[in-house]
């Protein structure tokens, strides 16, 4: 297979090309971008392999174009990088690694080009196209990549337990790639990844996240999560979904399987968006579940208060895998402690105050909420799952009715603390919070509209059973 057409059509590798020549070094474009071109996929990040210096190839490349190109140079790992425009090209030498066992950290010595293809992770990444003259656009594949691209097979170049014992975090890649392209991995490297799974314990929590959240970020991430646990990798290091998975019986009363569910809702998420703290959350709705399971001889297994139990496990999860403990976590921790609640609505005698409360405590976040429970119906009963979902439209229609009458989405007090302190000639006390509290529940219960001048009427009612008088005349309402 050549490709010197696609070559031809942009000038980078023409200039890498010549600049190469100049310094008489064998050059070739290699990883990711090539197998990304055979699967007709787009990508922007080239990776440039010499047998010879990297720096010094990157440095002659920069000579090749007009006007300043940044230059990025790191020596302790003898690459280079070059932004142009939208792309990044990365320059390095062939190089050949070996690897103590308590470090993915390689010992790295100059190699040959199959020296260097033999070193990666898998053959899909192990191939290469020439960028020098005799040969200028052939794709060298001494690893059998393209044969793997077409059976969309996993594999890895060299005997698998090496590799995965070599860098563990290759083996989440594997699944990753899976995900990502929809392959299976091959028989020997599944079971060496299964093999190995233990080693993971020498990969920073860092690394390991961002690895998962690309299998959450596919279009059915569902498939990425069977492969992890299938080869032991999510024992390793998410032992809290682990545990969702079985069933159990008493006196022929079972509960779903509870980490297929969570994939069924995951899925089912991604159809609706492609945020990945709405998957998140998905993914953490029932996590708690495990802990809360019961069983009741009169109505069966139980789960009771598993939503608040698993927003109480939301920041622990999160720090413990190096996930954000910011807004993102905490919109997270909403989604899992509110996912039960407007399923209590579906039905028709439901009070607008709960409408209003749910509003209150959801805020922006009632759209996501909505798309998360709609996910979390997974019955194999077509007509029970339509029935579910046309309740939540009628639901979806009353949010916005009661939204429209009252807005307490994202509620504000109608009467800030800093006016009652005002017109009754207060310092900072409980007593402000009290009167904001009942102005607020009584906005929630429907007693009063949300607007200042039934809240001020209310609160001079509240003021006057505690006592107080206004020091400042009000205006006329």
């Amino acid at each position: 297979m050549n490709f010197k057409s696609h070559l031809d059509e942009f000038e980078v590798f023409g200039k890498v090309a010549t600049a190469a020549t100049n310094l008489g070094v064998k050059t070739y474009v290699v990883g990711g971008y090539v197998r990304d071109l055979v699967l007709n996929r787009p990508c922007k990040d080239i990776d440039f392999t010499c047998v010879g210096s990297g720096i010094e190839l990157a440095k002659e490349v920069a000579l090749q174009f007009e006007g300043h190109v940044p230059l990025s140079v790191f020596k302790n790992f003898g690459t280079a990088m070059l932004k142009l425009d939208e792309w990044e090209l990365e320059f390095v030498g062939a190089r050949k690694e070996s690897y103590r066992s308590e470090s993915r950290n390689p010992i790295v010595e100059t190699g040959t080009l199959l020296e260097d293809l033999e070193r990666r992770d898998f053959t899909i990444n192990a191939m290469a196209i020439s960028l020098n003259a005799e040969d200028y656009g052939e794709l060298l594949d001494p690893l059998g990549g393209l044969s793997d691209i077409r059976k969309k097979i996993i594999r890895t170049p060299l005997e698998p337990n090496v590799t995965f014992s070599d860098d563990p975090l290759r083996m989440l890649r594997a699944v990753r790639f899976a995900a990502q392209l929809d392959f299976d991995i091959d028989g020997d490297t599944f079971h060496a990844l299964s093999e190995n799974a233990s080693r993971l314990n020498i990969i920073s929590g860092e690394r390991i996240i961002v690895e998962l959240n690309k299998i959450i970020q596919v279009k059915k991430p569902s498939y990425g999560f069977k492969l992890l646990f299938a080869g032991k990798l999510l024992h390793e290091f998410f032992p809290e979904m682990v545990d969702l998975q079985g069933v159990d019986s008493v006196d022929d009363k079972s509960h779903k399987d509870n980490f297929y569910h969570t994939l069924q809702v995951l899925d089912n998420v991604c159809l609706l968006s492609d945020d990945l703290w709405l998957r998140w959350a998905a993914i953490l709705h029932d996590i708690a579940k495990p802990a809360t399971k019961r069983f009741n001889k009169k109505v069966g297994w139980t789960f009771h208060g598993h939503e608040d139990k698993g927003a109480r496990m939301t920041p622990e999860i999160f720090r413990r895998m190096k996930l954000p403990m910011d807004e993102r976590m905490k919109y997270v921790q909403k989604l899992v402690k509110l996912h039960l609640r407007p399923i209590a609505l579906v039905k028709n005698e439901v009070t607008d105050s709960a409408m209003r409360r749910l509003l209150f405590e959801a805020g922006d976040d009632i759209d996501d909420l909505m798309k998360l429970c709609r996910a979390d119906v997974t019955s194999k009963n077509n007509k029970k799952v339509k029935r579910y979902l046309d309740n939540f439209d009628n639901v979806a229609q009353k949010l916005l009715e009661v939204e429209e009458k009252d807005q307490v989405r994202n509620f504000q007090p109608p009467i800030s603390g800093e006016e009652i302190m005002a017109i009754f000639g207060l310092e900072p006390s409980k007593i402000i919070g009290d009167i904001k509290e009942e102005i607020k529940e009584a906005i929630l219960e429907g007693k009063i509209h949300n607007n200042p001048i039934q809240a001020r009427e209310l609160m001079l009612e509240i003021a006057k059973s505690k006592g107080l008088s206004p020091v400042l005349d009000l205006p006329n309402s």
